[in-house]
């Protein structure tokens, strides 16, 4: 749907375009027949500052274009207006454009709040992967306490493919092998490969923990 869009990412100039000709109709022709005019750039300026343009930043990141999603991001100049569960996926989006480019710090900050912020539909569909990712850096940090919970919540919120889960089980998997839980680690590395990944990190990982997990006792 690029009609769509196309008026999102124009929302607030096409809202102030169609004020100002209801301002030029009120002048020529009276209050009503502008109300319609009046009306319409209303509900298009307000849309633009409580709604943002999610959509955009959505097809963006789906076509792998970071950089156009960072450009939609930056250009958001009030998120303190855009409603709640809105609100919270800006800072999830930011969040994960922050760990593309490496700003660990950055990117936990954004996602903290993403989280904190809760509610709707929308951010329920966000919760696992931010959780994940919360998860993934508490452990780059050697955090492995927080990394484990915060990777159980993230399975319970629920992950959105294949790919997630088995890397989520297997960082669970790694983390049993270092408290030595043998047993527990084993049954997390068959729940990996049971998702049959095929992203190529994911394949080695698996084929490295293969080498050694045989052998273990449990």
């Amino acid at each position: 749907m690029k009609w769509l869009n196309q008026i999102i990412k124009y929302r607030l100039w096409l809202g102030l375009a169609f004020l100002a000709l209801a301002v030029f109709t009120n002048i020529q022709a009276g209050f009503w027949p502008a109300f319609v005019l009046y009306l319409v750039g209303t509900i298009l300026i307000v849309g633009h500052f409580l709604f943002g343009p999610l959509r955009l930043i959505q097809a963006h990141m789906e076509d792998g274009d970071l950089e156009g999603a960072q450009k939609v991001v930056n250009g958001i100049m009030f998120p303190g207006l855009l409603i709640k569960p809105m609100r919270s996926v800006y800072y999830t989006l930011k969040g994960n454009l922050a760990m593309v480019d490496q700003k660990f710090d950055e990117a936990e900050k954004h996602m903290k709040k993403g989280l904190s912020l809760g509610g709707g539909a929308l951010t329920k569909q966000a919760e696992g992967p931010n959780r994940f990712q919360l998860g993934m850096l508490a452990m780059q940090k050697g955090d492995y306490k927080e990394g484990e919970s915060l990777i159980r919540q993230a399975l319970r919120a629920g992950l959105p493919d294949n790919e997630n889960n088995a890397a989520a089980y297997l960082q669970l998997c790694s983390i049993m092998m270092r408290k030595r839980q043998f047993r527990t680690a084993k049954e997390y590395f068959k729940k990996a490969k049971g998702y049959k990944p095929t992203t190529p990190q994911i394949v080695e990982q698996i084929k490295q923990i293969e080498k050694s997990i045989h052998r273990m006792p449990g």
